[in-house]
């Protein structure tokens, strides 16, 4: 598995085929409804990270480079005050 949101958008659609597939019996239709139910539930909180990280390069773009010390972490590191 890659780790792009378009990785993710195709995970998706591939699940939603598995769902659509006539050839399931009940047994394989729920198997595959709970392993959609898991899909979605991780899919949804890599959105909202990817939601998140927006959000702070857009405070970041609109207010300028400044805000980055108002952030507990940018590009995976800490701020300059929380070093050791």
């Amino acid at each position: 598995m890659k780790n792009r949101l378009s990785d993710l958008n195709n995970h998706l659609f591939m699940q939603l085929e598995r769902l659509g597939n006539e050839d399931l019996s009940p047994e394989q239709i729920e198997t595959e409804a709970t392993r959609s139910e898991a899909v979605v539930s991780v899919a949804d909180q890599i959105i909202r990270n990817a939601d998140l990280q927006l959000k702070a390069a857009k405070l970041i773009a609109d207010h300028g480079g400044h805000m980055v010390r108002h952030l507990p972490m940018i590009e995976g590191k800490a701020r300059d005050d929380e070093k050791a």
